[in-house]
């Protein structure tokens, strides 16, 4: 297959993990980063053997085809608009843009320039978010009519060495953790016709204890914490939603979804394997596992201990984009699905604030499956099982 050249704009902690996986897909090949800080930007360079550019030199450049823009929430917009203007194919992290105007603007830019848009997560192509789309789409568990998600923590503060930004406007869980969880939904379930929600703010100040360069700093809180929603989805099905940071211990699951026939719970939409348990009336769960399915192997550790390993196939939406524009195959993770998401996202903050319920008008198909021969063959190397560890230390690998 050829490869596009990839540009990567923004070059924090997200970056790392995009740019060791990326070269590990077909179709794709990182030429060069940049970022507002350059010293940063050269040092990831070093670290992945390309360039450092930039950000204008990286736009100009002939040999890259597709940006992928890893830049904080609050430029999103303005470095996709900038890559789009600039002929570049864009893909971004989540969310696609801070208001929901913007993404709709966005999508219909890339629209008219023919390009194609794409946005993170991409989580939901991969081996556990396929395995529970079959079970949807086969009927196992009847029609939907119900179901219950939710992402508890005690926040990002405790995480993450810069975690101000995510409690500030454009900040929150519904922005930052939702995009997973409602990207699942809408890809198992379809669109969302209408949302209904509260909020409030557990705490008013933050203390940084991650380490890094705020560590020991308190943050003013500026966006709500916890919030609770009712999505109204276009099937008629009906999800209590809960994302809060103001959570220090539960034992909650993810995702449970409903039907007239049985339950489904499904895997954390955070990574790109697990396993989905199916429960049909008193019986015992049936649980099936993804491990051996492409794009499903545990294949990364944060530590780097093997005993920890789950899925981490970040850049897979870049390499399923790059089919899209190479082979003429469908766009799955794209800036239409993102931008309904960014509707709900918005249409769940403004419900919270004003108490009423918010119509959302924008009306995506679901994606379309990703056959287990399509994901295998994103891959560079059609191996399976295998893992990609080694790939900490420059190792070229096979994702699966």
């Amino acid at each position: 297959m050829e490869r596009i050249g990839v540009g990567v704009i923004g070059t924090g902690d997200i970056s790392s993990i995009y740019l060791r996986n990326l070269n590990l897909f077909a179709g794709v090949r990182v030429v060069a980063c940049a970022g507002r800080n350059r010293d940063a930007a050269t040092r990831r360079a070093a670290q992945f053997g390309i360039e450092a550019l930039d950000v204008d030199q990286l736009l100009k450049r002939d040999d890259i085809g597709i940006v992928v823009n890893l830049t904080p929430p609050a430029s999103h917009a303005d470095v996709t608009r900038d890559a789009l203007s600039a002929d570049k194919h864009v893909f971004s992290e989540k969310p696609l843009a801070v208001e929901a105007a913007t993404g709709r603007a966005l999508v219909a830019e890339a629209r008219s320039r023919s390009l194609l848009l794409g946005c993170a997560p991409d989580t939901f192509l991969g081996a556990g978010g396929r395995l529970a789309r079959g079970v949807i789409d086969a009927g196992e568990i009847g029609t939907v009519t119900s179901g219950v998600c939710m992402f508890l923590s005690s926040g990002m503060e405790h995480r993450h060495p810069n975690p101000e930004f995510f409690f500030k406007a454009g900040g929150g869980p519904v922005l930052d953790i939702g995009p997973y969880y409602l990207t699942t939904l809408v890809n198992l379930l379809g669109p969302v016709a209408s949302v209904q929600a509260e909020a409030s703010t557990g705490f008013r100040e933050r203390l940084v204890t991650a380490a890094g360069p705020q560590q020991g700093r308190r943050i003013l809180v500026e966006t709500p914490t916890t919030i609770m929603a009712l999505l109204k989805f276009r099937s008629g099905a009906v999800v209590n939603a809960m994302f809060s940071w103001d959570v220090r211990l539960h034992g909650r699951q993810l995702i449970e979804i409903h039907g007239n026939a049985g339950t489904m719970l499904v895997p954390d939409p955070d990574t790109y394997g697990g396993s989905v348990s199916i429960g049909i009336g008193g019986g015992a769960w049936d649980v099936r596992g993804s491990d051996t399915a492409p794009l499903g192997h545990p294949n990364w550790s944060p530590s780097g201990d093997p005993s920890q390993q789950f899925a981490n196939y970040r850049g897979l939406g870049v390499a399923e984009m790059s089919s899209a524009i190479l082979l003429g195959k469908p766009h799955r993770s794209s800036g239409v699905l993102a931008s309904h998401v960014l509707d709900m996202m918005e249409s769940i903050l403004v419900a919270a604030g004003e108490r009423r319920t918010v119509d959302i008008d924008s009306c995506p198909r679901r994606p379309e499956v990703l056959s287990e021969d399509d994901a295998l063959e994103l891959t560079k190397l059609k191996l399976r099982p295998s893992t990609m560890l080694a790939a900490h230390a420059g190792v070229d690998q096979p994702l699966n």
